[in-house]
């Protein structure tokens, strides 16, 4: 019986990557993004169903987990810099805005999503959520946001292991051929980012996809509450 696997923000970069990777394998993937067209699109490229979601909606979470018995892997993969519109707001208002939708895109999204299908994940089941080097170093509102989001995980990984569910972090490094710089990644800054690696490689949508398609596997059973860093050696612990 193929599994039944849900990827937010899978419309691109890692969330794209990691959804084809598991309809590859046979799992039957839902995708979800924003646009609906987007949506659309790239599900039907990759063999997956896809449906338009804000992950930052609570009604809209609630209605996408109605659509689903039950779910064996969650991969809260939406998130990013976000760029709420700031115009005609007072400087503090803006950076309140910029913080505000920062948490609510790269956390809250991950803990509505998840708490939405909670009561739908069967023992055996995976949650897994996209990180960031940026929890570590320089990361502003939005490391912020991705260190908060590894907080949250160890809380829910008490809550879920009981159930034989686990709940686990990939604190991704740079990664190329994603959408995260908008454009605005200058060739200095990439080869400075490249550099701090010790493989001295960017990663790519595939590493991180290839360690949530090994954490959904029943080797990675007994691993759980976890970040795991994939950054090629960039930031590392002990």
């Amino acid at each position: 019986m193929p599994r039944i696997v849900l990827i937010t923000g899978g419309t691109s970069g890692i969330g794209r990557a990691t959804a084809q990777l598991f309809a590859a394998a046979g799992a039957e993937v839902t995708i979800t993004g924003r646009s609906p067209g987007t949506v659309e699109a790239t599900a039907k490229s990759i063999g997956a169903r896809g449906i338009a979601c804000d992950g930052t909606d609570p009604e809209q979470i609630a209605a996408l987990a109605e659509q689903f018995t039950h779910v064996d892997v969650l991969v809260n993969a939406a998130g990013g810099l976000a760029d709420p519109p700031t115009d005609g707001l007072s400087p503090m208002a803006a950076h309140a805005a910029r913080w505000r939708a920062d948490l609510e895109l790269n956390l809250l999204s991950a803990v509505l999503t998840t708490t939405a299908f909670q009561e739908k994940l069967a023992e055996g089941s995976a949650v897994i959520s996209i990180g960031s080097i940026g929890a570590e170093r320089r990361g502003g509102s939005y490391g912020a946001a991705k260190a908060a989001l590894s907080a949250w995980h160890t809380f829910l990984s008490a809550q879920l292991a009981p159930r034989g569910v686990t709940s686990n972090v990939i604190a991704a490094g740079f990664v190329d051929e994603t959408n995260f710089f908008g454009g605005a990644l200058s060739d200095a800054r990439r080869t400075a980012l490249v550099e701090e690696t010790h493989n001295k490689r960017p990663g790519t949508p595939a590493d991180i996809a290839e360690t949530a398609f090994f954490l959904a596997s029943p080797g990675a059973r007994h691993i759980t509450g976890q970040t795991l860093h994939v950054n090629g050696g960039a930031h590392t612990t002990r």
